[in-house]
């Protein structure tokens, strides 16, 4: 599982000209599920999201947490985060797990987080054709992936 954190002022996500997801500080976490990931997966990148040290704190230094700052999260589906593009011009997405296993491992994530103790977590519509609107705060941009880090 992997999970692409950028640190936002504000981010929202909008499908057919509707927003459906909205937060303001905090993160919008774009999370890709592959074949071989379990609930457990989801809640580890969870735990790691909310107590990641990346907002600053009074002296400017990246040491605070989402809990810390009261962040929300929106959370975004993307498969294209296991998009195989060794060969050829045309990336492959036979690493990203089909929608009825990625769905619920996403829905776990987000779930994990509100356990966890963010009160704002929102969420893009699977599989649905999305707009997201980022406004990376730093920039900073942190990538978990499960493959590495467990």
């Amino acid at each position: 599982m992997r999970v692409v954190l950028q640190r936002v002022s504000r981010g929202s996500v909008t499908v057919d000209g509707q927003v459906v997801g909205a937060v303001e500080r905090g993160f919008v976490a774009l999370v890709g599920v592959t074949h071989d990931d379990t609930p457990a997966h989801a809640e580890f990148l969870a735990r790691k999201t909310v107590h990641l040290r990346v907002f600053d704190d009074a002296d400017g230094k990246m040491n605070r947490s989402a809990l810390d700052v009261g962040g929300g999260v929106l959370v975004i589906s993307q498969f294209t985060l296991y998009a195989d593009t060794r060969r050829g011009r045309r990336p492959g997405f036979t690493d990203a797990a089909q929608p009825p296993v990625a769905a619920p491992l996403v829905d776990h994530y987000a779930e994990c987080l509100r356990r966890e103790g963010i009160a704002r977590v929102e969420q893009g519509v699977f599989g649905a054709l999305m707009a997201v609107e980022i406004h990376n705060d730093g920039p900073v941009t942190i990538i978990l992936d499960t493959a590495e880090l467990i």
